[in-house]
């Protein structure tokens, strides 16, 4: 087995797992419009396909043309060492472990889109003690590791498209629990608290 076949076997059971794991979750009640969060949601998602994607161009009109480009975009820039490249296979793991803790201390609390539950309440506590979205950060953590194993263009730009769709929701989020829960206890929690790399300095 290669170390990126590894990542994609992590990868492959923290999503079956976290998808079972769903129905561990009280109802939301009340949410943002639905498609002030689905754009940024779909933004993530296109990233991630473009980091995972090994496709090749059909043929077809512009065959050569687009042949080139993928060529490209799938040449790695860089040469990873086999050790270096097990120890990106252990981020992975480090940040989907980080993922799973943030959604276990939140227990019925955690929902996939944004929301706010009854007894809703702001969370300080274990890892969002650290950072105040720490299953976002375990997921960049994780597409971090694996877009520098595979080191190409376009697994930089999908990366780039993740963070972005991630902290376009992250701010949909906080803007949502800061009207529901009180702006003066989420803007106290704030300003303890970075956003998403621990003890960063807070510049938002």
């Amino acid at each position: 087995m290669t170390p990126l076949q590894a990542m994609y076997g992590l990868w492959d059971a923290w999503f079956a797992s976290w998808i079972l794991a769903a129905l561990w979750s009280a109802r939301a009640s009340a949410r943002p419009a639905v498609w002030s969060e689905a754009w940024r949601d779909a933004l993530g998602l296109a990233g991630a396909v473009i980091v995972f994607s090994f496709s090749a161009p059909e043929a077809g009109f512009g065959e050569v043309f687009l042949a080139r480009v993928h060529a490209v975009l799938l040449t790695a820039m860089w040469m990873i060492p086999t050790p270096v490249a097990w120890g990106l296979v252990g981020l992975t793991g480090a940040g989907f472990a980080f993922c799973w803790w943030a959604r276990l201390h939140l227990g019925p609390l955690w929902s996939g889109f944004v929301g706010r539950k009854a007894q809703h309440r702001v969370v300080e506590t274990g890892p969002y003690h650290l950072v105040r979205h720490p299953i976002y950060t375990g997921i960049l953590t994780a597409l971090l590791a694996m877009a520098v194993l595979k080191g190409t263009a376009e697994a930089i730009l999908g990366l780039a498209l993740v963070i972005a769709g991630l902290w376009l929701k992250a701010r949909l989020e906080e803007r949502f629990l800061r009207a529901e829960l009180g702006a003066e206890a989420y803007d106290a929690y704030s300003r303890r608290t970075p956003m998403l790399v621990p003890f960063a300095p807070r510049i938002e």
